[in-house]
Formats: C-alpha cells, sequence, structure tokens
C-alpha cells in the first residue's frame, strides 16, 4: 500500500498514484484499529475525487467498528466543531486545503478535536496501512447506510461562529468575498443569515475544476480579483479563502492585501479588550508587532513552534485565549483550540463597527512600526547546510539566537526566521525590523544572496 502521501501534519497527495479510494478505505480501518472510536465525524471539501475518498473512508471506519455521521460537503473547521460539538470519538476531513486540483488529502482528529500529527498517531496510522491489506467484509450497500449517519450540522455550526460576536454592534457593512470556487462560500451563506451586512460574492460557485485558479490567496497573481471587487464596489473590506476555508486573508477597503502577521496583532488585541491578562500564542516567524501589542495591553504573549498541532498543544497548556501565525491560521479556545477561517473575519467586522474605523487604520501603525519582508521560500540542495551556513555568519553579531523553529536571530533594529519545510528541500525566510523598511529589503537580499550562492 503506497504511503508516501502521509505527512508530518496531515495526509496528502496526487489522485490516483499516492491516493484512492483502497488507500482511503485502509486509512479508515487504520483509523479505527488506532483509536476503538465509537462515533467519527467525516466531511469533504469539493474536489473532484472528495466524495468517492469519503466514501471509501467511510466504509473502512465502518468495517472496523465505527459508526458514522457523514455531515457531506464542508469547511474542515466544521469538522472540528462537529467533533466537540456532537462529542464524538475523532473526525476526518478529506481535503487538500489550496493544492492544485490532481491533489486530495485528509486531516485528522481524535476527541476534542485534538490534531492527529506525526508524533502523536499519524505515524502509527500510517504503519498499520503500509502492514496490512484491509480485506474486509463483503457487505451490502444497506449495511454501511445502516452504520453512517447523515448529519445537517451547519445551523448550529453558524449560530456558534456568530456568539463570538455582540450583534448588536454590527452595522450594515459592503463586504466582498472570494471563496476560490471552493466551500468557502457554503460556509459564508450559513453565517450570513444572522448578519446585517451586504455580500458581493466573486468565485463562489464551489467547483473542483477551480475555473479561477488555484485557491490559494498567498499567491500574488490570485489577490487581484478580490482587491479590483473591493474597489469596483467601494466595499468596507474583502475576504479571500483558501480551499477549506480554513484560513482567511484580508483586503483593506481600498484593496490593498494586509498580511497575516498584523491581522495576529489586531486580533490578539480585541480578545484582551475582552480578557485581560490573557496568553497569546504566537509562532517564531514574525513576532516583534505581536508581542508589542500583546504587552501594552496586559497580556502574556507566549511563543510556539511553527504548525498546527503545535500551536494547539501550547494553547491547552497555557489555556490561551487566542493563537495566531503570520500563514494566516487564526486559533480559537472556546472553539476547541481549533483554527477557523470565518472568525477572524467575524471579529474584524465586529471591531470595524464598534469602533467606527476603517480597516486600514487598524493595521497603518504596526505596518510602519514593523515592516517584514514577506515569507520568501528558496530550493536548497541542502537545507540543513544552508541553515549552517547563514547561522554562522550572524551568530557572532546576535543579540539572542533561538532554534525554536529553525533559526530565529535578533539584532537592535532587525530580525529574520529561516526554517525549512516539512515536506520539500524549501528554506523558508521572514525579516522584520523596528520602522526600516529599507533596511529589511537590504538585509533580506543579503540573506537570500547567501542562500543562492548554496543551490
Amino acid at each position: 500500500m503506497n504511503i508516501t502521501a502521509f505527512k508530518a501534519y496531515d495526509i496528502r497527495g496526487r489522485i490516483p498514484s499516492e491516493l484512492n479510494s483502497d488507500i482511503s478505505y485502509a486509512i479508515g480501518r487504520a483509523y479505527a484499529e488506532y483509536l476503538h472510536p465509537q462515533k467519527v465525524v467525516v466531511g469533504h471539501d469539493i474536489r473532484l475525487s472528495s466524495q468517492d475518498l469519503s466514501d471509501s473512508l467511510v466504509k473502512g471506519l465502518i468495517d472496523g467498528g465505527a459508526e458514522v455521521i457523514d455531515i457531506g460537503m464542508c469547511g474542515t473547521e466544521m469538522i472540528y466543531f462537529a467533533t466537540s460539538h456532537l462529542k464524538t470519538d475523532g473526525g476526518i476531513m478529506v481535503t487538500a486545503s489550496h493544492n492544485p486540483k490532481e491533489y486530495n488529502g485528509m486531516k485528522l482528529v481524535r476527541e476534542q478535536s485534538r490534531p492527529i500529527s506525526g508524533d502523536t498517531g499519524l505515524n502509527d496510522i500510517r504503519d498499520l496501512v503500509a502492514s496490512s491489506s484491509y480485506n474486509g467484509p463483503e457487505h451490502e450497500e444497506f449495511y454501511y447506510e445502516e452504520k453512517s449517519q447523515r448529519y445537517d450540522i451547519y445551523d448550529e455550526y453558524a449560530k456558534h461562529v456568530v456568539s463570538y460576536i455582540n450583534k448588536d454592534n454590527l452595522k450594515p457593512l459592503k463586504i466582498v468575498t472570494n471563496a476560490g470556487n471552493g466551500v468557502g462560500a457554503l460556509l459564508l451563506k450559513a453565517i450570513s443569515a444572522y448578519l446585517p451586512f451586504e455580500f458581493i460574492n466573486i468565485n463562489a460557485e464551489p467547483d473542483g475544476n477551480f475555473p479561477n485558479g488555484v485557491p490559494n490567496p498567498l499567491l500574488v497573481e490570485n489577490r487581484e480579483a478580490t482587491a479590483k471587487a473591493v474597489r469596483e464596489h467601494h466595499a468596507d473590506f474583502g475576504i479571500a479563502w483558501d480551499g477549506d476555508a480554513d484560513r482567511c486573508f484580508l483586503f483593506d477597503e481600498e484593496g490593498k492585501f494586509i498580511e497575516g502577521y498584523y491581522i495576529v496583532g489586531l486580533l490578539a488585541q480585541s480578545f484582551l479588550l475582552k480578557e485581560k491578562g490573557a496568553a497569546i500564542i504566537h509562532d517564531p516567524r514574525l513576532y516583534w508587532n505581536t508581542v508589542d501589542i500583546v504587552e501594552k495591553e496586559g497580556g502574556r504573549a507566549v511563543e510556539s513552534k511553527t504548525g498546527h498541532a503545535f500551536i494547539k498543544e501550547r494553547m491547552r497548556l497555557e489555556n490561551a485565549v487566542y493563537g495566531g501565525e503570520m500563514s494566516a491560521h487564526h486559533y480559537f479556545r472556546d472553539f476547541s483550540y481549533c483554527d477557523s477561517g470565518m472568525l477572524p473575519w467575524l471579529l474584524i467586522s465586529e471591531l470595524v463597527c464598534s469602533m467606527n474605523r476603517k480597516l486600514s487604520e487598524f493595521v497603518a501603525d504596526s505596518e510602519q512600526r514593523y515592516p517584514i519582508s514577506g515569507e520568501i521560500n528558496r530550493t536548497v540542495k541542502n537545507t540543513k547546510q544552508a541553515i549552517d551556513t547563514i547561522l554562522g555568519k550572524y551568530e557572532s553579531k546576535a543579540c539572542n539566537v533561538s532554534h525554536v523553529d529553525g533559526i530565529s536571530l535578533e539584532f537592535e533594529d532587525w530580525r529574520f526566521n529561516l526554517r525549512a519545510s516539512n515536506t520539500e528541500p524549501v528554506l523558508r525566510l521572514n525579516v522584520e525590523s523596528r520602522g526600516n523598511s529599507a533596511l529589511v529589503d537590504e538585509k533580506t537580499k543579503e540573506i537570500l544572496t547567501v542562500i543562492d550562492s548554496l543551490s
């Protein structure tokens, strides 16, 4: 059985060579054998292969002794919500998030929506898949129908996420949304019934062919459609989601893309206004702005290694109210410590309404005080050698050196983080400074010159 689709945090691979109905069935059997769950929630995104993979997964789970609650086409965060809300023993989402259409995958959680990643069970499930053919009993279709319950959880989910804001504070905003032909529009439809906003929706039709490009708003070429619609409709702000809608990206009233880093600081501030002294989790890539805001608001900033499994674990340890990554993953204590692509823009819409300010005004000071390079990727032959070379060049001049995630070196006026990808020979560089964008450009070019000489 091919197990190359098993990655550090989830399952993701090409269809059908790395992931197909046979492998999906085996994953269901292995998940059931590993966790011995009584009930498991299953859902899937809009990819052309997702329904077939989901059906095979359900059969594997049932043959492994579990009952299934099938919530159908949904966003990843709805699996997190359903697993906790329905008090099941686990959940599996069939999705490849923002990957091209020839890919698919799965995200796995156990009870209370706790993530299953490489060091918390995913490798064990992988080994079970690799070692067993799982020739299950020849059940008739009606048997699977008896053991699998269809459940529409959209309204329960919508009521829950809307409960995070005070609807009395809301005003009739005009908001542009771009679902990238993923599932975001389905989630928005359920939520919008409880909101006084006017939505201008583009690329809203769920379509696994992705006729308007890969649903990844981090790609610069994918941003203009949202920005243009914001300008044309004179909207208050814009939102774009990735394919499974667990990340949202924001555009201000002029259509300018706002880096996820600054949204982390803004959301941290919004929570600390409501809960003084709370803990806020941030990742090591960029954090000066976040720490500055958290400390000014009387909160406690806590660093965690990058990645959803690490963030969620640290949030539980610290009882953190909120955690944010610059990559636009935002985590919430009262959402089972999980990430959501709907809660960030809902909370920001409340801020825009209650404080009667434009979105650009909320982040302008942070953008000026802490300019950044944006994450830059470089393919190299040997990531460890490249990191060691950069460390050797800069370590002696640094005020502080951290190895929490890759290397983070801090100087008086600037800092950088350099880390290796978990899945490919790629280095990811982030640089920030204290109010000096020219210094960011200078140091970014300087570091990249060294990296490129090693390629």
